[in-house]
């Protein structure tokens, strides 16, 4: 008989380069291990010899990546004696915190944009217990709030600007490179806040073993102090993109409205502005936006042609690299691999409005559905 396995999450798989002590009280959900999905039905659309694969954080435990940062952010504030966790949020972050406190027995207070949030979101948040403070304005009024909170009250911010959010985060790639077996040539991730392609550079970066130690200092205000051996040689050119209505990065300058289908990145002000043009540049990158019709009809193309339902935003990341594969700005042959940052339920509304087929109603009797199956065959 095999031996037992039971996974527990991913700071104990990655605990050698994780800020954590053999003593630390770990909170987990068994969040990561998320499949590193082959879309082989798309690479025969395109051609061009291209191997594709998406990276679906939405079989997270909240059905995000955000559980990846929490896991860490919540784990550091628990150790630190704190009892009260704080963010804003466009949704995703208030319903990992919200699990995440739940977990460690202690409060979360969440901040979220009135009428900014899809339902799927804030149903998580509400019934995992978090105190849910709408606001009369948009993520980034709600992120300038929580900052002043945080300065004049006991509670620990737990939004992307925590930097142990983005030691959680960087295990994506780590489980990219595990998976594969080396580095991708491109990896394409939607921008919003901008912190998850920031700690994505920061993975990448330490399994080819460029300057781990100073990397992880600069990125991690002096938590990490450590010397790994090197798992790849190479690193992938990082590849953003944004919502055309919330495109701070494109237009090179902060956005005071912005407006987008894709709710999850529907950010004007991104929190982590320089450590995200450091991994494009450094890694020959690009940024670049999408319509938001083009953002729902790749939704759709992954659902349809891969079985795979993700979030508006989370499509985003396929959209753009196949734009960038017919205007050559990704060589043929390239391995690619894109970050589905949440789930499709996340936003069902959405999804139901831009189905292509509704639902037909007919008798219950056996051949009325026989004529609507032959009908739709």
């Amino acid at each position: 008989m095999n031996k037992p396995y039971h996974y527990q999450g991913l700071i104990e798989r990655y605990r050698d380069r994780l800020p954590v002590a053999d003593s630390t009280r770990i909170i987990s959900l068994c969040e990561g291990d998320t499949a590193l999905i082959r879309l082989s039905n798309i690479e025969k659309i395109i051609g061009h010899g291209i191997e594709l694969y998406a990276k679906f954080e939405g079989q997270n435990p909240t059905g995000s990546f955000k559980d990846r940062g929490m896991t860490m952010a919540v784990t550091q504030a628990v150790s630190e004696g704190s009892e009260a966790i704080i963010c804003a949020s466009t949704g995703n972050t208030s319903a990992s915190a919200a699990a995440y406190a739940a977990r460690a027995g202690i409060r979360a207070f969440v901040l979220i944009p009135e009428g900014k949030i899809a339902l799927g979101k804030l149903a998580q948040a509400m019934i995992e217990g978090a105190c849910v403070i709408q606001i009369k304005g948009n993520f980034d009024d709600g992120m300038r709030i929580v900052k002043e909170v945080a300065s004049a009250a006991p509670v620990t911010i737990v939004n992307s600007i925590n930097p142990y959010r983005l030691q959680g985060q960087k295990t994506a790639a780590f489980e990219i490179i595990d998976a594969l077996g080396r580095a991708p040539d491109v990896h394409g991730i939607p921008v919003g806040n901008a912190g998850n392609i920031s700690a994505y550079w920061v993975g990448f970066s330490e399994y080819a073993a460029v300057t781990p130690a100073t990397a992880a200092c600069a990125y991690c205000d002096d938590v990490c102090h450590y010397e790994k051996a090197a798992v790849v040689d190479t690193r992938p050119r990082m590849f953003g993109y944004q919502a055309a209505g919330a495109a701070p990065f494109v237009l090179g300058k902060m956005v005071d409205d912005p407006e987008t289908v894709a709710t999850a990145i529907r950010i004007g002000r991104p929190q982590s502005w320089d450590l995200a043009w450091a991994a494009i540049n450094e890694s020959g990158g690009a940024i670049a936006s999408l319509t938001d019709e083009e953002i729902l009809q790749t939704q759709r193309l992954l659902a349809e042609k891969e079985g795979v339902f993700c979030e508006p935003a989370s499509a985003i990341s396929i959209g753009g690299v196949l734009r960038d594969i017919e205007n050559g700005n990704i060589p043929e042959g390239s391995l690619i691999t894109c970050t589905l940052t949440g789930h499709g339920l996340k936003d069902p509304d959405t999804a139901i409005q831009q189905s292509r087929g509704g639902v037909i109603e007919v008798p219950a009797e056996l051949d009325a559905v026989k004529r609507a199956i032959v009908d739709n065959l």
